[in-house]
């Protein structure tokens, strides 16, 4: 578990539907759909046959200045049991005034809990008796944004509605601390969590999916409640920033991109929704979950380049639709906000192809310094 842990298994059979051979035809289809899928291997779920579909469209094609709106839906059946699907829409309306982003997504898969802090994470090794348990649950996590008159201002409501059961706890599992005092046993634990919140951002952003240029500046707080249907009483607050700048001095499609990501949280927090660092959309390299505690806060730096190849010949054309990305990052996790446990170094590079114009296929491989282990992701759209 501690050497590669992904050798790509997926030499994937490709499908792309909505993108005729001729360009003419292509352009007067507003829906276009691309598949890719096959047999793979992934670093959280083991074997599997999966595969990710990407729906891009305008809801108003008279408006040619209104952003695509996309519909990413990932979905794997999972060797060793069960599968997931997951959806995180991009949809824009009415000239950009109204845009519905958010998450839905429903599973049954094997996961790992390694326990809560830092130090615990990462001295306890993952395996089917100390870590693994079987989740079962969905999430249907909408977000309804209005724009401030004509300024890059969005403000407005996100419903959070999550059931999550924690099944078939491992041995290390039921003996550790935090499981128990929530009442955890050897049937597993299970959690309703029911949130209103309100989001605010600041978005300049030409295209969310793949950003050239622009800035993103989100603050969201989502409030949890018994009195809404929650298992239990507990708040969860963000602020995202993610800057995008686009290197035309090196070449077009060229960018260097930036994050900081903060969540805190306070309250009866549910051991599913503490914070938690690594995942395909942010430190990749380490597993999903593995570093989880009350707050946390990640920094990534990305550089990627799309090649520029011409069209002259098929060739060309095949190798412009080619990238490559390359990135640092750190994250921390803490119980409270005046200490950090420890830091959490991060780097890696990728494979970009691009299946629609500025829509980009990717290929990551990262590593995690701290426990010497190489994870491989593939997901539709950008990490950030």
């Amino acid at each position: 578990m501690k050497n590669i842990l992904v050798i790509t298994l997926i030499i994937f059979t490709t499908v792309i539907y909505g993108q005729t051979k001729k360009d003419s035809v292509k352009t007067r289809k507003n829906l276009r759909f691309s598949l890719i899928g096959g047999p793979g291997y992934t670093p959280d779920y083991g074997f599997l046959i999966g595969g990710s579909a990407l729906f891009t469209f305008s809801t108003n094609t008279k408006d040619t200045s209104l952003k695509r709106s996309i519909l990413p839906i990932a979905f794997a059946y999972m060797t060793a049991g069960g599968g997931s699907i997951i959806i995180r829409p991009q949809l824009f309306f009415n000239r950009d005034k109204f845009r519905v982003f958010g998450l839905i997504s429903m599973s049954n898969t094997i996961d790992n809990y390694y326990g809560v802090g830092h130090i615990n994470n990462t001295s306890i090794e993952r395996s089917k008796d100390s870590t693994e348990y079987r989740n079962i649950g969905y999430k249907f996590n909408p977000i309804f944004l209005f724009r401030f008159k004509q300024t890059h201002i969005l403000y407005g409501a996100i419903i959070d509605i999550a059931s999550k059961g924690i099944n078939e706890p491992s041995i290390g599992m039921q003996k550790d601390e935090y499981f128990i005092s929530e009442g955890g046993n050897s049937d597993g634990l299970k959690y309703l969590n029911v949130g209103f919140g309100i989001n605010i951002n600041f978005d300049t952003r030409d295209i969310p999916a793949n950003t050239y240029k622009g800035v993103l500046v989100d603050l969201s707080a989502v409030f949890y409640s018994k009195s809404f249907g929650s298992t239990s009483n507990f708040s969860a607050y963000s602020l995202i920033y993610k800057q995008f700048k686009e290197l035309s001095f090196i070449g077009k499609r060229k960018v260097l991109a930036w994050m900081l990501n903060t969540r805190i949280t306070g309250g009866d927090v549910p051991l599913t929704d503490l914070s938690m660092i690594g995942s395909a959309f942010d430190l990749r390299g380490y597993y999903m979950g593995q570093y989880r505690d009350r707050n946390s806060l990640i920094g990534i730096v990305e550089y990627r380049h799309m090649f520029n190849a011409g069209s002259d010949t098929k060739f060309k054309k095949i190798l412009s639709k080619l990238g490559m990305a390359a990135w640092t990052g750190l994250g921390a996790i803490s119980n409270n906000l005046e200490a950090i446990e420890g830091v959490m170094p991060n780097f890696g590079a990728g494979l970009r192809i691009e299946l629609q114009p500025k829509i980009n296929f990717r290929i990551d491989v990262g590593y995690d310094p701290i426990n010497n282990q190489t994870l491989m992701y593939f997901n539709m759209t950008e990490a950030f």
